[in-house]
């Protein structure tokens, strides 16, 4: 069962997630508009100010060409590293990508301006700044409003990876949709993007009328409109103004927490959103605590950032990936070692708690099509790596570098890949599907490994590490909450590899809500 799109079936899927689409929209929308708004004022001003040095100017724009330049994802990393995770670094990235039009656009318009003008206008005694604000920015509107509508119309397509910082917004629901594989879900969020981007440009097609005085315009687009109307369209331009900073603000100043509060937060694939929701359905459901979600992080080590700094205060991650890969330890593939050493070391070395393991254990499965196994007989990871040269491997970046990943599989069985393509988690399955790629680095409890009909290869050379399910949480937030144990201990040891399993097809294969499925393993277990 490949990839597929059923018209009726988006059609539920938007009835069943309006509420949501709706959330994600406005928040989407602020997002946007703050982010346009310092922008305007920062890139307006500006663009004015270089037009008086043509040094400062090439310097400046020279500046914003190079940002420009950074990628997105690469741009939305840095941010995070150094502001932390959500909308400030979501923000700060789209502004980026907004200020170069509107700088460069201001200081054409302004450089484009007749001297001729200037000069009558300062033969009528107007001083510098009367000139500035009678003369040339009128003459200059078009082409900053040219310059606002090119960065509004890309602000909100860039936005959309606000999601892999946990900011959210509409990009959420592509990251869903990329996560099980869902086309419908990601043309949950594709297309109200798309038609927001439309939305903006004729709201900012229309200020740009409104500002452009008659004179500037061509012989055939004068219309010779009474004062009136034209008095009308410029109050109508300033109240869209207002609109859109009060929506850039205002939406800042709602959703106010309560005095008890704490937020959990995940990575970036289906298993840790259901994990995620179970928790926070159940503390709320067991206390007095409101728990909010920051879902969506790209990496453990940016989940271990977020916590230091406080911006989340519990994630469910893995023992061995931990091990490795924020503790910086030996390979160890002792189970209890692991859980031992890692519990001893998060609380000495980050003042966070470690639960007991939850129970299931989403190990690496290399796993190939059907018709590969047959092919070269392969049942086992031993199997594999002897026919290795001939396959093309298809994994996640991390993978390629990580210790208990390629670079053991490599030198412990002494051969290599015929091809290794690092690609995201999702892609990997269109990868295998399609038939690019041979092999896969899959997850034990991977739902799409069923969706696509892969073979699962035994690990025989017991070669990785383990990788069960613990819940971490910041030791501040305990000592605060100290009624938190008793309900996170509800879950230890509660979650089976097939429960889990099972849970992830419901998500991926049916489409159904993690919260939803979180509601009924909660319902079903008797904890709610």
């Amino acid at each position: 069962m490949g990839i597929s799109f059923s018209l009726s079936s988006f059609w539920e899927l938007l009835v069943s997630r309006w509420p949501e689409l709706v959330t994600e929209l406005f928040r989407h929308i602020n997002m946007t508009t703050l982010a346009l708004l310092i922008s305007l004022a920062i890139g307006v001003p500006l663009g004015i100010l270089i037009t008086r040095n043509q040094t400062a100017a090439k310097i400046v724009i020279g500046i914003a060409n190079v940002m420009q330049s950074i990628p997105s994802i690469a741009l939305l990393s840095l941010a995070v590293c150094f502001l932390g995770i959500g909308t400030v670094p979501a923000i700060l990235m789209v502004f980026v990508y907004a200020f170069l039009p509107i700088l460069k656009n201001t200081y054409t318009g302004i450089m484009s301006v007749d001297p001729k003008n200037l000069e009558v206008a300062r033969g009528m005694g107007l001083t510098r700044t009367r000139c500035l604000f009678l003369v040339e920015l009128p003459i200059a509107a078009p082409f900053i409003m040219a310059g606002i509508r090119i960065a509004a119309v890309a602000s909100v397509g860039t936005m959309t990876i606000a999601a892999f910082a946990g900011a959210k917004g509409l990009g959420w629901f592509i990251n869903l949709g990329l996560n099980s594989l869902n086309v419908e879900m990601i043309l949950l969020g594709t297309v109200p993007v798309s038609l927001l981007a439309l939305l903006f440009d004729f709201i900012f097609a229309k200020l740009e009328q409104a500002v452009t005085s008659e004179g500037l315009l061509p012989n055939e687009q004068i219309q010779n409109l009474p004062k009136k109307v034209i008095r009308r369209r410029q109050v109508i331009a300033v109240g869209v103004c207002i609109t859109l900073v009060v929506v850039a603000i205002g939406g800042n100043l709602v959703n106010k927490k309560s005095d008890k509060h704490l937020t959990v937060g995940a990575s970036n694939f289906t298993e840790v959103y259901i994990v995620g929701n179970i928790y926070k359905e159940l503390i709320e459901a067991k206390t007095d605590i409101q728990v909010d979600t920051t879902f969506g992080l790209a990496s453990t080590s940016l989940e271990m950032t977020a916590m230091e700094n406080g911006d989340i205060d519990m994630v469910v991650d893995y023992s061995g990936q931990v091990y490795l890969s924020v503790l910086g330890l030996p390979l160890n593939t002792n189970t209890d070692e692991v859980y031992e050493i890692l519990s001893e070391k998060m609380r000495d070395d980050y003042n966070i708690s470690v639960s007991a393991p939850l129970g299931y254990n989403n190990t690496y499965a290399m796993s190939v099509r059907p018709e590969i196994a047959e092919q070269y007989q392969l049942e086992t990871l031993t199997d594999l790596m002897a026919v290795a040269p001939e396959l093309r491997l298809g994994c996640t970046a991390d993978f390629t570098q990580r210790e208990d990943a390629l670079p053991r599989l490599e030198s412990t069985f002494h051969t290599k890949f015929g091809e290794v393509n690092a690609l995201d988690v999702a892609v990997r399955y269109i990868a295998i599907d399609s038939g690019q790629v041979d092999v896969i680095d899959a997850f034990a409890t991977d739902a799409l490994l069923s969706k696509f009909d892969l073979v699962q290869l035994e690990d025989d050379a017991s070669f990785f590490p383990p990788y069960y399910a613990v819940n971490f949480i910041r030791q501040e937030c305990l000592d605060e909450y100290p009624e938190l144990e008793e309900v996170l201990a509800l879950l230890d040891g509660r979650i089976s590899n097939e429960a889990m399993a099972a849970m992830n097809a419901e998500v991926d294969l049916e489409g159904r809500d993690a919260a939803d499925v979180a509601h009924d393993f909660l319902v079903e277990e008797g904890l709610i």
